[in-house]
Protein backbone atom coordinates (compact mmCIF):
# COMPACT_ATOMS: atom_id res chain seq x y z
CA UNK A 1 0.00 0.00 0.00
CA UNK A 2 1.43 3.27 -0.71
CA UNK A 3 2.28 5.33 2.27
CA UNK A 4 -0.39 8.08 1.70
CA UNK A 5 -2.63 5.99 2.24
CA UNK A 6 -1.32 5.04 5.64
CA UNK A 7 -3.93 5.64 8.41
CA UNK A 8 -1.92 7.58 11.71
CA UNK A 9 -2.94 9.79 14.27
CA UNK A 10 -6.40 9.15 13.93
CA UNK A 11 -9.06 8.82 16.49
CA UNK A 12 -11.23 5.54 17.09
CA UNK A 13 -14.73 5.75 17.27
CA UNK A 14 -16.04 6.58 20.76
CA UNK A 15 -18.06 3.26 21.17
CA UNK A 16 -17.61 0.72 23.43
CA UNK A 17 -18.20 2.33 26.65
CA UNK A 18 -20.76 3.20 29.28
CA UNK A 19 -21.95 7.05 28.85
CA UNK A 20 -23.28 7.06 32.53
CA UNK A 21 -19.90 6.54 34.03
CA UNK A 22 -19.63 10.19 34.33
CA UNK A 23 -18.88 10.86 38.58
CA UNK A 24 -20.80 14.16 38.79
CA UNK A 25 -23.69 12.38 37.49
CA UNK A 26 -23.77 9.46 39.64
CA UNK A 27 -22.84 11.45 42.74
CA UNK A 28 -26.07 13.51 41.90
CA UNK A 29 -27.98 10.35 41.52
CA UNK A 30 -27.31 9.41 45.02
CA UNK A 31 -27.39 12.87 46.44
CA UNK A 32 -31.09 13.56 44.82
CA UNK A 33 -32.59 9.89 46.19
CA UNK A 34 -32.27 7.78 43.31
CA UNK A 35 -29.30 5.66 44.41
CA UNK A 36 -31.06 2.44 44.18
CA UNK A 37 -31.29 3.00 40.32
CA UNK A 38 -27.67 2.58 39.86
CA UNK A 39 -27.19 -0.48 38.22
CA UNK A 40 -29.57 -0.05 35.49
CA UNK A 41 -28.53 3.36 34.89
CA UNK A 42 -25.15 1.77 34.17
CA UNK A 43 -27.13 -0.61 31.88
CA UNK A 44 -28.97 2.01 30.01
CA UNK A 45 -25.07 3.51 29.79
CA UNK A 46 -23.41 0.93 28.22
CA UNK A 47 -26.09 0.43 25.53
CA UNK A 48 -25.96 3.93 24.96
CA UNK A 49 -22.43 3.45 24.28
CA UNK A 50 -22.35 0.73 22.23
CA UNK A 51 -22.23 0.68 18.47
CA UNK A 52 -25.48 -0.64 17.90
CA UNK A 53 -27.24 2.00 19.11
CA UNK A 54 -24.42 4.55 17.26
CA UNK A 55 -26.03 2.54 14.08
CA UNK A 56 -29.77 3.62 14.99
CA UNK A 57 -28.65 7.11 15.50
CA UNK A 58 -27.28 7.73 12.36
CA UNK A 59 -29.61 5.69 10.67
CA UNK A 60 -32.51 7.94 12.21
CA UNK A 61 -30.38 10.70 10.46
CA UNK A 62 -29.90 9.29 7.14
CA UNK A 63 -33.21 8.10 6.70
CA UNK A 64 -35.62 11.58 7.63
CA UNK A 65 -39.39 10.72 8.26
CA UNK A 66 -41.37 10.48 5.56
CA UNK A 67 -44.82 11.92 5.44
CA UNK A 68 -47.57 9.77 3.13
CA UNK A 69 -51.04 11.91 3.29
CA UNK A 70 -53.23 9.17 0.96
CA UNK A 71 -52.37 5.02 0.32
CA UNK A 72 -52.02 4.00 -3.38
CA UNK A 73 -56.11 3.94 -3.76
CA UNK A 74 -56.38 7.30 -2.81
CA UNK A 75 -57.71 7.14 0.94
CA UNK A 76 -56.29 9.73 3.38
CA UNK A 77 -54.13 7.77 5.73
CA UNK A 78 -51.43 11.35 7.16
CA UNK A 79 -49.00 8.99 8.21
CA UNK A 80 -45.20 9.05 8.76
CA UNK A 81 -42.91 6.81 8.29
CA UNK A 82 -39.62 6.24 10.76
CA UNK A 83 -36.55 4.34 9.76
CA UNK A 84 -36.49 1.43 12.51
CA UNK A 85 -33.61 3.26 14.23
CA UNK A 86 -35.85 6.22 15.38
CA UNK A 87 -38.43 3.02 16.79
CA UNK A 88 -35.42 1.79 18.45
CA UNK A 89 -33.88 4.20 20.13
CA UNK A 90 -37.88 5.19 21.29
CA UNK A 91 -38.52 1.44 22.34
CA UNK A 92 -35.30 1.60 24.71
CA UNK A 93 -37.03 4.84 26.37
CA UNK A 94 -39.85 3.89 27.01
CA UNK A 95 -38.67 0.22 27.67
CA UNK A 96 -36.82 2.03 30.80
CA UNK A 97 -39.28 4.32 31.66
CA UNK A 98 -37.88 7.38 30.88
CA UNK A 99 -42.00 8.53 28.89
CA UNK A 100 -44.76 8.55 31.50
CA UNK A 101 -43.73 5.44 33.44
CA UNK A 102 -42.69 8.25 36.87
CA UNK A 103 -46.09 8.88 37.45
CA UNK A 104 -47.07 5.18 38.12
CA UNK A 105 -43.51 4.68 40.57
CA UNK A 106 -43.95 5.74 43.67
CA UNK A 107 -40.44 4.91 45.06
CA UNK A 108 -38.91 8.04 46.09
CA UNK A 109 -36.71 9.59 43.70
CA UNK A 110 -38.40 7.93 40.53
CA UNK A 111 -38.10 11.32 38.68
CA UNK A 112 -34.30 11.92 39.46
CA UNK A 113 -33.48 8.26 38.38
CA UNK A 114 -35.54 8.88 35.09
CA UNK A 115 -33.95 12.26 34.33
CA UNK A 116 -30.48 10.75 35.33
CA UNK A 117 -31.64 7.81 32.74
CA UNK A 118 -32.85 10.40 29.75
CA UNK A 119 -29.72 12.42 29.94
CA UNK A 120 -27.79 9.07 29.70
CA UNK A 121 -30.08 8.10 26.66
CA UNK A 122 -30.33 11.22 24.92
CA UNK A 123 -26.58 11.85 24.54
CA UNK A 124 -26.83 9.39 21.43
CA UNK A 125 -29.76 10.75 19.97
CA UNK A 126 -31.39 13.51 20.79
CA UNK A 127 -34.51 13.22 18.17
CA UNK A 128 -36.43 10.60 19.59
CA UNK A 129 -36.73 12.15 22.91
CA UNK A 130 -39.89 14.82 22.00
CA UNK A 131 -42.57 12.20 22.15
CA UNK A 132 -40.94 10.82 25.04
CA UNK A 133 -40.43 14.53 27.00
CA UNK A 134 -44.03 14.81 25.58
CA UNK A 135 -45.80 11.78 26.81
CA UNK A 136 -44.00 12.57 30.74
CA UNK A 137 -45.10 15.89 30.25
CA UNK A 138 -48.86 15.52 29.41
CA UNK A 139 -49.71 13.19 32.36
CA UNK A 140 -49.77 15.92 34.99
CA UNK A 141 -52.27 18.17 32.85
CA UNK A 142 -54.45 15.08 32.12
CA UNK A 143 -55.75 15.42 36.62
CA UNK A 144 -58.13 18.32 35.17
CA UNK A 145 -59.78 15.16 33.17
CA UNK A 146 -59.80 12.22 35.48
CA UNK A 147 -62.10 10.34 33.18
CA UNK A 148 -59.49 10.86 30.77
CA UNK A 149 -56.98 9.94 32.95
CA UNK A 150 -57.96 7.17 34.22
CA UNK A 151 -59.05 6.01 30.89
CA UNK A 152 -55.49 6.18 29.14
CA UNK A 153 -53.68 7.10 31.91
CA UNK A 154 -52.39 3.12 32.21
CA UNK A 155 -51.13 3.44 28.43
CA UNK A 156 -49.35 6.58 28.87
CA UNK A 157 -47.57 5.29 31.85
CA UNK A 158 -47.04 2.01 30.14
CA UNK A 159 -43.35 0.45 29.33
CA UNK A 160 -44.45 -0.89 26.24
CA UNK A 161 -43.76 0.76 22.85
CA UNK A 162 -46.34 0.14 20.63
CA UNK A 163 -45.97 2.21 17.52
CA UNK A 164 -48.61 2.21 14.71
CA UNK A 165 -52.18 4.28 14.55
CA UNK A 166 -54.90 1.74 16.87
CA UNK A 167 -57.75 2.29 19.00
CA UNK A 168 -56.03 4.05 21.71
CA UNK A 169 -57.69 1.66 24.90
CA UNK A 170 -56.39 -1.69 22.54
CA UNK A 171 -53.06 -0.61 22.70
CA UNK A 172 -50.00 -1.82 25.30
CA UNK A 173 -48.71 1.60 25.24
CA UNK A 174 -49.34 5.08 24.05
CA UNK A 175 -47.24 8.59 23.10
CA UNK A 176 -49.00 12.17 23.38
CA UNK A 177 -48.05 14.59 21.64
CA UNK A 178 -48.95 18.62 21.74
CA UNK A 179 -50.13 20.67 19.34
CA UNK A 180 -50.25 24.38 21.01
CA UNK A 181 -48.88 27.10 18.69
CA UNK A 182 -50.65 28.68 15.63
CA UNK A 183 -48.44 30.39 12.78
CA UNK A 184 -50.00 33.83 13.38
CA UNK A 185 -48.80 33.33 17.54
CA UNK A 186 -46.38 31.47 18.01
CA UNK A 187 -46.03 31.40 21.71
CA UNK A 188 -48.78 33.86 22.50
CA UNK A 189 -50.60 30.82 22.77
CA UNK A 190 -53.45 33.20 23.15
CA UNK A 191 -53.91 34.65 19.89
CA UNK A 192 -54.81 30.97 18.58
CA UNK A 193 -57.65 30.87 16.70
CA UNK A 194 -58.39 27.12 16.18
CA UNK A 195 -61.86 27.02 17.18
CA UNK A 196 -63.80 24.19 19.69
CA UNK A 197 -67.49 23.96 18.94
CA UNK A 198 -69.44 21.89 21.67
CA UNK A 199 -71.36 18.61 20.57
CA UNK A 200 -74.04 17.26 22.60
CA UNK A 201 -73.39 17.15 26.53
CA UNK A 202 -70.83 14.41 26.67
CA UNK A 203 -67.78 16.38 26.91
CA UNK A 204 -66.98 16.00 22.86
CA UNK A 205 -66.20 18.97 20.68
CA UNK A 206 -65.32 19.66 17.57
CA UNK A 207 -62.02 21.79 16.25
CA UNK A 208 -61.47 23.42 13.39
CA UNK A 209 -58.05 24.92 12.58
CA UNK A 210 -54.04 24.65 11.74
CA UNK A 211 -51.64 24.02 14.35
CA UNK A 212 -47.80 25.88 13.34
CA UNK A 213 -45.84 23.06 15.17
CA UNK A 214 -46.92 19.60 16.38
CA UNK A 215 -43.96 17.36 16.58
CA UNK A 216 -44.35 13.73 16.41
CA UNK A 217 -47.46 13.42 14.46
CA UNK A 218 -47.80 9.42 15.14
CA UNK A 219 -48.37 9.45 18.77
CA UNK A 220 -52.10 8.42 19.68
CA UNK A 221 -52.87 11.19 21.88
CA UNK A 222 -52.47 15.02 21.48
CA UNK A 223 -52.91 17.62 23.71
CA UNK A 224 -54.33 21.13 22.15
CA UNK A 225 -55.73 24.61 22.68
CA UNK A 226 -58.65 25.75 21.26
CA UNK A 227 -60.94 28.89 21.44
CA UNK A 228 -64.45 27.20 22.67
CA UNK A 229 -67.23 29.08 20.46
CA UNK A 230 -70.83 28.76 21.36
CA UNK A 231 -73.89 28.92 19.39
CA UNK A 232 -76.38 31.71 20.59
CA UNK A 233 -79.86 31.00 21.35
CA UNK A 234 -81.06 34.42 21.67
CA UNK A 235 -80.74 37.62 20.11
CA UNK A 236 -78.03 39.38 20.72
CA UNK A 237 -75.11 41.07 18.83
CA UNK A 238 -74.25 37.63 16.98
CA UNK A 239 -77.07 36.67 14.92
CA UNK A 240 -79.39 33.35 16.24
CA UNK A 241 -77.44 30.15 14.76
CA UNK A 242 -74.34 32.09 13.91
CA UNK A 243 -70.78 30.70 16.16
CA UNK A 244 -69.84 33.50 19.13
CA UNK A 245 -66.53 33.43 19.12
CA UNK A 246 -66.64 35.06 22.57
CA UNK A 247 -67.86 31.69 23.73
CA UNK A 248 -65.72 30.04 26.33
CA UNK A 249 -62.16 31.04 25.62
CA UNK A 250 -59.21 29.29 25.39
CA UNK A 251 -59.38 25.90 26.24
CA UNK A 252 -57.59 22.72 26.38
CA UNK A 253 -58.49 19.48 25.00
CA UNK A 254 -57.28 15.82 24.23
CA UNK A 255 -57.39 14.51 20.40
CA UNK A 256 -56.74 11.17 19.36
CA UNK A 257 -55.38 10.01 16.45
CA UNK A 258 -57.90 6.98 15.83
CA UNK A 259 -61.49 7.13 17.09
CA UNK A 260 -62.92 4.42 19.62
CA UNK A 261 -64.77 3.40 16.60
CA UNK A 262 -61.39 2.21 14.68
CA UNK A 263 -62.18 5.25 12.54
CA UNK A 264 -59.29 7.88 11.85
CA UNK A 265 -60.05 11.41 12.88
CA UNK A 266 -59.53 14.28 10.89
CA UNK A 267 -55.88 15.34 11.43
CA UNK A 268 -54.70 16.21 8.08
CA UNK A 269 -50.62 16.68 8.06
CA UNK A 270 -50.39 19.30 5.67
CA UNK A 271 -46.35 19.07 5.44
CA UNK A 272 -43.12 18.38 7.63
CA UNK A 273 -40.91 20.74 8.51
CA UNK A 274 -37.16 21.34 6.88
CA UNK A 275 -35.65 21.87 10.21
CA UNK A 276 -32.20 22.97 10.89
CA UNK A 277 -31.30 19.68 13.50
CA UNK A 278 -33.89 17.56 15.52
CA UNK A 279 -34.05 16.18 12.10
CA UNK A 280 -35.04 12.50 12.88
CA UNK A 281 -37.82 13.51 14.23
CA UNK A 282 -40.62 14.55 12.53
CA UNK A 283 -42.46 17.93 12.93
CA UNK A 284 -45.75 19.01 11.24
CA UNK A 285 -48.28 21.56 10.63
CA UNK A 286 -51.83 19.28 10.80
CA UNK A 287 -55.54 21.11 10.26
CA UNK A 288 -58.32 20.00 12.10
CA UNK A 289 -61.78 19.69 10.15
CA UNK A 290 -64.62 18.91 12.66
CA UNK A 291 -61.63 16.98 14.53
CA UNK A 292 -63.47 14.95 17.77
CA UNK A 293 -61.86 15.93 20.93
CA UNK A 294 -62.35 15.74 24.44
CA UNK A 295 -61.84 18.56 27.04
CA UNK A 296 -59.38 18.95 29.52
CA UNK A 297 -60.03 20.79 32.67
CA UNK A 298 -63.42 23.91 32.54
CA UNK A 299 -63.70 25.53 29.48
CA UNK A 300 -61.66 29.29 29.27
CA UNK A 301 -58.70 27.54 31.55
CA UNK A 302 -56.64 26.22 29.03
CA UNK A 303 -53.50 28.49 30.00
CA UNK A 304 -54.07 27.01 34.03
CA UNK A 305 -54.03 23.17 32.73
CA UNK A 306 -51.50 23.27 30.88
CA UNK A 307 -49.21 25.10 33.38
CA UNK A 308 -47.47 21.51 34.88
CA UNK A 309 -47.00 20.64 31.50
CA UNK A 310 -45.21 23.27 30.77
CA UNK A 311 -43.10 22.93 33.65
CA UNK A 312 -42.15 19.10 32.91
CA UNK A 313 -41.59 20.10 29.52
CA UNK A 314 -38.90 22.58 30.66
CA UNK A 315 -37.43 20.42 33.15
CA UNK A 316 -36.70 17.88 29.88
CA UNK A 317 -35.30 21.10 27.97
CA UNK A 318 -33.19 21.76 30.90
CA UNK A 319 -32.23 17.69 30.79
CA UNK A 320 -31.68 17.74 27.08
CA UNK A 321 -29.30 20.22 26.69
CA UNK A 322 -27.16 18.93 29.55
CA UNK A 323 -26.99 15.75 27.69
CA UNK A 324 -26.34 17.60 24.72
CA UNK A 325 -23.12 19.31 26.25
CA UNK A 326 -21.97 16.53 28.06
CA UNK A 327 -21.90 14.36 24.73
CA UNK A 328 -20.28 17.10 22.93
CA UNK A 329 -17.78 17.64 25.94
CA UNK A 330 -16.98 13.70 25.90
CA UNK A 331 -16.63 13.32 22.01
CA UNK A 332 -13.75 16.22 22.66
CA UNK A 333 -12.36 14.63 25.73
CA UNK A 334 -12.09 11.18 23.71
CA UNK A 335 -10.78 13.14 20.53
CA UNK A 336 -7.73 15.00 22.77
CA UNK A 337 -6.54 11.59 24.56
CA UNK A 338 -5.77 10.01 20.89
CA UNK A 339 -4.70 13.03 18.88
CA UNK A 340 -1.68 14.39 19.03
CA UNK A 341 -0.12 17.76 17.23
CA UNK A 342 3.07 19.23 17.61
CA UNK A 343 4.91 16.64 18.98
CA UNK A 344 2.55 15.55 22.17
CA UNK A 345 -1.07 14.10 22.49
CA UNK A 346 -3.36 17.25 23.06
CA UNK A 347 -4.61 16.13 26.15
CA UNK A 348 -1.25 16.53 27.55
CA UNK A 349 -0.67 20.59 25.73
CA UNK A 350 -1.54 23.37 28.37
CA UNK A 351 -3.65 25.52 26.33
CA UNK A 352 -6.39 22.26 25.75
CA UNK A 353 -6.54 20.92 29.15
CA UNK A 354 -7.18 25.18 29.96
CA UNK A 355 -10.37 24.88 27.35
CA UNK A 356 -11.59 21.26 28.35
CA UNK A 357 -11.51 22.03 31.73
CA UNK A 358 -13.41 24.87 31.02
CA UNK A 359 -16.04 23.27 29.30
CA UNK A 360 -15.74 20.30 31.55
CA UNK A 361 -16.52 23.17 34.44
CA UNK A 362 -19.49 24.10 32.82
CA UNK A 363 -21.15 20.61 31.42
CA UNK A 364 -20.82 19.45 35.35
CA UNK A 365 -22.49 22.51 36.28
CA UNK A 366 -25.23 21.61 34.12
CA UNK A 367 -25.31 18.26 35.56
CA UNK A 368 -26.04 20.04 39.21
CA UNK A 369 -28.68 21.92 38.39
CA UNK A 370 -30.77 19.50 36.29
CA UNK A 371 -30.35 16.84 38.74
CA UNK A 372 -31.34 18.95 41.48
CA UNK A 373 -34.30 20.38 39.97
CA UNK A 374 -35.30 16.51 39.17
CA UNK A 375 -34.76 16.43 42.80
CA UNK A 376 -37.60 19.01 42.98
CA UNK A 377 -39.87 17.43 40.63
CA UNK A 378 -39.76 14.17 42.83
CA UNK A 379 -40.22 15.74 46.13
CA UNK A 380 -42.75 18.83 45.00
CA UNK A 381 -45.53 16.97 46.02
CA UNK A 382 -45.09 16.20 49.53
CA UNK A 383 -42.60 19.55 50.34
CA UNK A 384 -43.61 22.95 50.17
CA UNK A 385 -40.17 24.11 50.23
CA UNK A 386 -39.34 21.49 46.94
CA UNK A 387 -42.67 23.35 45.11
CA UNK A 388 -41.81 26.47 45.36
CA UNK A 389 -38.18 26.24 44.36
CA UNK A 390 -39.59 23.85 41.65
CA UNK A 391 -41.19 26.53 40.03
CA UNK A 392 -38.90 28.99 40.26
CA UNK A 393 -35.50 26.79 39.60
CA UNK A 394 -37.07 25.07 36.22
CA UNK A 395 -37.81 28.44 35.27
CA UNK A 396 -33.69 29.57 35.62
CA UNK A 397 -32.19 26.48 34.33
CA UNK A 398 -34.71 26.13 31.14
CA UNK A 399 -33.18 29.50 30.44
CA UNK A 400 -29.66 29.08 31.33
CA UNK A 401 -28.81 25.95 30.55
CA UNK A 402 -30.16 25.98 27.16
CA UNK A 403 -28.58 28.84 26.34
CA UNK A 404 -25.20 27.48 27.41
CA UNK A 405 -25.39 24.62 25.29
CA UNK A 406 -24.35 26.28 21.99
CA UNK A 407 -21.65 27.82 22.83
CA UNK A 408 -20.37 24.71 24.72
CA UNK A 409 -20.97 22.16 21.71
CA UNK A 410 -19.29 25.05 19.17
CA UNK A 411 -16.22 25.19 21.96
CA UNK A 412 -16.18 20.95 21.95
CA UNK A 413 -16.20 20.87 17.87
CA UNK A 414 -13.82 23.41 17.59
CA UNK A 415 -11.61 21.02 19.75
CA UNK A 416 -11.95 18.74 16.94
CA UNK A 417 -10.33 20.89 14.20
CA UNK A 418 -11.45 20.09 11.06
CA UNK A 419 -12.07 16.46 12.15
CA UNK A 420 -15.18 17.48 14.35
CA UNK A 421 -16.70 19.82 11.06
CA UNK A 422 -17.13 16.52 9.46
CA UNK A 423 -20.52 14.89 9.64
CA UNK A 424 -19.09 11.54 10.77
CA UNK A 425 -17.99 13.10 13.99
CA UNK A 426 -21.06 13.65 14.97
CA UNK A 427 -20.43 17.09 16.22
CA UNK A 428 -22.48 18.54 13.23
CA UNK A 429 -25.11 16.85 14.76
CA UNK A 430 -24.84 17.77 18.17
CA UNK A 431 -24.36 21.32 17.08
CA UNK A 432 -27.36 22.12 14.55
CA UNK A 433 -29.46 20.53 17.99
CA UNK A 434 -28.25 22.76 20.28
CA UNK A 435 -30.28 25.23 19.92
CA UNK A 436 -33.49 23.66 19.67
CA UNK A 437 -34.36 23.47 23.18
CA UNK A 438 -33.96 27.15 24.16
CA UNK A 439 -36.77 27.90 21.77
CA UNK A 440 -39.33 24.78 22.76
CA UNK A 441 -41.60 25.51 25.16
CA UNK A 442 -40.71 29.58 25.33
CA UNK A 443 -37.25 30.85 23.64
CA UNK A 444 -35.24 32.99 26.21
CA UNK A 445 -37.10 36.08 26.78
CA UNK A 446 -40.53 33.71 27.38
CA UNK A 447 -38.72 32.73 30.05
CA UNK A 448 -37.11 35.75 31.62
CA UNK A 449 -39.88 37.39 31.18
CA UNK A 450 -42.28 34.65 32.93
CA UNK A 451 -39.04 35.21 36.12
CA UNK A 452 -40.32 38.33 36.61
CA UNK A 453 -44.13 37.47 36.84
CA UNK A 454 -43.66 34.34 38.82
CA UNK A 455 -41.23 36.54 41.36
CA UNK A 456 -44.24 39.31 41.04
CA UNK A 457 -46.80 36.56 42.32
CA UNK A 458 -45.16 34.08 44.19
CA UNK A 459 -42.59 35.63 46.89
CA UNK A 460 -42.52 32.28 48.26
CA UNK A 461 -40.40 31.03 45.13
CA UNK A 462 -37.94 33.72 45.97
CA UNK A 463 -37.53 33.09 49.74
CA UNK A 464 -37.34 29.46 48.05
CA UNK A 465 -34.21 30.42 45.69
CA UNK A 466 -32.83 32.48 48.77
CA UNK A 467 -32.42 29.57 50.91
CA UNK A 468 -30.67 27.62 48.20
CA UNK A 469 -27.77 30.16 47.59
CA UNK A 470 -26.77 32.05 50.77
CA UNK A 471 -24.53 30.95 53.52
CA UNK A 472 -22.35 28.89 51.52
CA UNK A 473 -19.76 31.26 49.88
CA UNK A 474 -19.45 34.45 50.40
CA UNK A 475 -19.00 35.33 46.14
CA UNK A 476 -21.99 33.73 46.13
CA UNK A 477 -23.96 36.29 49.14
CA UNK A 478 -22.40 39.27 47.53
CA UNK A 479 -23.77 38.11 43.95
CA UNK A 480 -27.36 38.19 45.24
CA UNK A 481 -26.98 41.62 46.64
CA UNK A 482 -26.73 41.96 42.66
CA UNK A 483 -30.07 40.35 42.29
CA UNK A 484 -31.84 42.53 45.17
CA UNK A 485 -30.66 45.48 43.83
CA UNK A 486 -32.38 44.66 40.35
CA UNK A 487 -35.23 43.36 42.36
CA UNK A 488 -35.93 46.68 44.17
CA UNK A 489 -36.82 48.00 40.34
CA UNK A 490 -37.24 45.08 37.96
CA UNK A 491 -38.12 46.10 34.32
CA UNK A 492 -38.48 44.21 31.13
CA UNK A 493 -35.18 45.46 29.87
CA UNK A 494 -33.14 43.69 32.58
CA UNK A 495 -35.16 40.57 32.56
CA UNK A 496 -32.06 38.36 30.53
CA UNK A 497 -29.44 40.22 32.80
CA UNK A 498 -31.38 38.81 35.93
CA UNK A 499 -32.77 35.18 34.91
CA UNK A 500 -28.72 34.45 34.13
CA UNK A 501 -27.60 35.64 37.27
CA UNK A 502 -30.19 34.35 39.38
CA UNK A 503 -29.55 30.96 37.72
CA UNK A 504 -25.30 31.05 37.50
CA UNK A 505 -25.75 31.96 41.56
CA UNK A 506 -28.13 28.95 41.88
CA UNK A 507 -25.32 27.04 39.83
CA UNK A 508 -22.33 27.80 41.89
CA UNK A 509 -24.23 27.32 45.49
CA UNK A 510 -25.31 23.79 44.23
CA UNK A 511 -21.34 23.00 43.08
CA UNK A 512 -19.75 24.62 46.31
CA UNK A 513 -22.66 22.40 48.02
CA UNK A 514 -22.10 19.04 46.31
CA UNK A 515 -18.57 19.32 44.19
CA UNK A 516 -15.42 18.48 45.13
CA UNK A 517 -13.77 22.07 46.15
CA UNK A 518 -11.21 22.28 43.06
CA UNK A 519 -14.72 22.15 41.01
CA UNK A 520 -16.82 24.46 42.64
CA UNK A 521 -13.73 27.07 43.26
CA UNK A 522 -13.43 26.84 39.46
CA UNK A 523 -17.06 27.89 39.05
CA UNK A 524 -17.57 30.25 41.48
CA UNK A 525 -14.53 32.57 40.83
CA UNK A 526 -14.96 32.46 36.60
CA UNK A 527 -18.43 32.69 36.80
CA UNK A 528 -19.62 34.13 39.78
CA UNK A 529 -16.78 36.39 40.52
CA UNK A 530 -16.34 37.28 37.21
CA UNK A 531 -13.07 36.18 37.02
CA UNK A 532 -13.24 35.03 33.13
CA UNK A 533 -12.76 35.80 29.64
CA UNK A 534 -15.46 35.92 26.98
CA UNK A 535 -14.72 32.45 25.23
CA UNK A 536 -13.81 29.09 26.99
CA UNK A 537 -10.38 28.53 27.87
CA UNK A 538 -9.73 31.75 30.10
CA UNK A 539 -10.08 30.35 34.15
CA UNK A 540 -8.55 31.86 36.88
CA UNK A 541 -4.77 31.54 37.47
CA UNK A 542 -4.91 29.05 39.69
CA UNK A 543 -7.76 27.07 38.96
CA UNK A 544 -6.49 23.16 39.51
CA UNK A 545 -7.21 21.84 35.98
CA UNK A 546 -6.60 18.08 36.73
CA UNK A 547 -9.40 18.04 39.30
CA UNK A 548 -11.37 19.41 36.74
CA UNK A 549 -10.22 17.12 33.67
CA UNK A 550 -10.92 13.98 36.02
CA UNK A 551 -14.52 14.53 36.72
CA UNK A 552 -15.06 14.15 32.82
CA UNK A 553 -16.39 11.08 31.93
CA UNK A 554 -14.97 7.88 30.89
CA UNK A 555 -14.50 7.24 27.33
CA UNK A 556 -12.69 4.12 27.26
CA UNK A 557 -14.01 0.28 27.57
Amino acid sequence: MPATHEVTNQVPDLVGHDVAADPPLLEALEREGAGWYRDELHEVGRLSGSAVAAEWADAAHRNEPRLRTHDRVGHRIDEVDYDPGYQELTRVAVEHGFAGAPWADERPGAHVARAAGYMTWTQVEAGHGCPITMTYAVLPALRAAPDLLERFGPGLTSRVHDPGLRVPEAKRGLLAGMGMTEKQGGSDVRANTTVARPEGSDGIYRLTGHKWFTSAPMCDLFLVLAQVARTRSVEGSTPIGEPDHRGGGLTCFLVPRVLPDGTRNTFRIQRLKDKLGNRSNASSEPEFDETVAWRVGDEGRGVRTIIEMVACTRLDTALGSTAGMRAAVSRAAHHVRHRAAFGRTLIDQPLMREVLADLACESEGAIALSMRLAGAQDRAGRDEHEAAFRRIGVTLGKYWICKRQTAVVGEALECLGGNGYVEESGMPRLFREAPLNSIWEGSGNVNALDLLRLLAREPATLEAYRAEVLGVDDRVDAGFKDVEAELAAPDERGARRLAERMAVLLTGALLVRNAPGAVADAYVSSRVAGDHGHAFGTLPRGVDVDALLARLPETEA
